[in-house]
Parts: structure tokens; C-alpha cells; sequence
């Protein structure tokens, strides 16, 4: 009997390993939902301060700043300057030393309500004076404002107001009026002040006329 001939592997191909694909490593769950509900935290918060504000702040009447009419009812958004937003004004109140002092931070400027009885338009407040603290020591008849000072000028939150499209042109032509007749104390906002110093606005008086926002 012929013995079998040995086999010659030498052209046989040996399969290449597979390889498994890495599967990644799966996320926490809280890495996927921490980032979105802190984004919905920023969002919500603003306006709910701004509901506080409004259900539990107080009516605080602001002086408005000589503007030109055209450019304050330009588009959509406008703004508004006050009285207490200019710095030779609050550097003569007692505390404005401050503004000598530092380049930029939180102020409080303290505001004192009128001793007239109600008018239409109501009578704006009058600053007193300024504080880097919020004050403690506040009389019935005052409230603090809070406002942010980034070295030339003051914000609180109140300059910019949005005013239906029908309206613009009758709020152009008083505001026109008062121009002319130099009586900028007929134009004034109405606001509510919260006890943290924190404002919204509620209307634009505009001599006899209130337009609300």
C-alpha cells in the first residue's frame, strides 16, 4: 500500500483575524441633560425676576433725559435715557465720590418719592444719593435702585422698551410737542422696583398720555 503523500500547506491562506470595532463608552446620562437644563435655567430666570419684580415691586416714577424723538421711535426697539443715568448728576450726590473711586461695579442710587399729591404725569422721583450697597437704612418714602456702571456710563436694566407699531407715531408727535414747548419733566416712566433694587418697566407717560409696555 502507497502511503498517503504529506499535504502541502504552503499555498493555503490562513484567514485573517477579525476585528472587533470598539464600542464607546457610553455617556452618563446626566453629561446629556445637566448642560441643557442649566441653558433652560438661564433662559426661564430673567423672566421670571422680571414677573417677581412686577407682582411685588414698587411704583417708582423716572425722569427721563432730553432725546431726540426721531431716533428714540427709529425701529421696534427703543431706547431711553434718565436723569440719574448721567454721572455729572450722580457725582453731586452725597456717595458720588464712588465714581472717582472706581471704573466699574454694582451702584445703588437712592431715590426719594414726591411730597405732591398725584399728578398726570405723576412726578418722577428724586435721587438723594449713591451707594456701592445696597442701603438698609431706607425711609418710607424712599426705595434703592440698582445699576451697573462699566466707566462712562449707568444701566438698569430700563433703557431699551418695545412699542407697538400702532402707537409709534402719536407717542413721535407728543413727544414732538414737548420738544418744542421744553417741558421734558411731562415725559416720564413708570417702573416697580423690587426690594433686591431690581426694575422693570411698566409704561411711557408722555405728558397726559400713558402708553403701556
Amino acid at each position: 500500500m502507497t502511503s498517503p503523500l504529506p499535504l502541502d500547506r504552503s499555498d493555503v491562506t490562513s484567514p485573517e483575524p477579525q476585528l472587533v470595532p470598539e464600542v464607546p463608552a457610553q455617556l452618563p446620562g446626566w453629561r446629556l441633560w445637566l448642560p441643557l437644563l442649566m441653558q433652560t435655567a438661564l433662559i426661564v430666570a430673567i423672566p421670571a425676576r422680571d414677573a417677581y419684580t412686577y407682582a411685588t415691586g414698587r411704583t417708582v416714577v423716572l425722569q427721563t433725559a432730553p432725546v431726540d424723538p426721531y431716533e428714540l421711535l427709529r425701529g421696534y426697539s427703543q431706547t431711553l435715557g434718565y436723569d440719574i443715568s448721567r454721572l455729572d448728576r450722580l457725582r453731586q450726590l452725597p456717595g458720588g465720590e464712588w465714581f472717582k473711586q472706581r471704573s466699574q461695579g454694582t451702584i445703588y442710587v437712592v431715590l426719594e418719592a414726591p411730597t405732591t399729591a398725584q399728578t398726570k404725569p405723576p412726578q418722577a422721583w428724586k435721587p438723594v444719593r449713591v451707594s456701592p450697597t445696597q442701603p438698609q437704612d431706607l425711609s418710607a418714602n424712599q426705595i434703592a435702585l440698582k445699576g451697573k456702571f462699566n466707566g462712562w456710563q449707568i444701566q438698569y436694566g430700563l433703557e431699551t422698551y418695545y412699542m407697538p407699531e400702532d402707537q409709534r407715531q402719536q407717542i413721535n408727535a407728543d413727544i414732538q410737542k414737548i420738544q418744542q414747548q421744553r417741558q421734558q419733566q411731562s415725559f416720564v416712566v413708570e417702573t416697580k422696583v423690587d426690594s433686591g433694587g431690581n426694575a422693570v418697566p411698566v409704561s411711557l407717560w408722555v405728558r397726559d398720555r400713558n402708553y403701556r409696555f
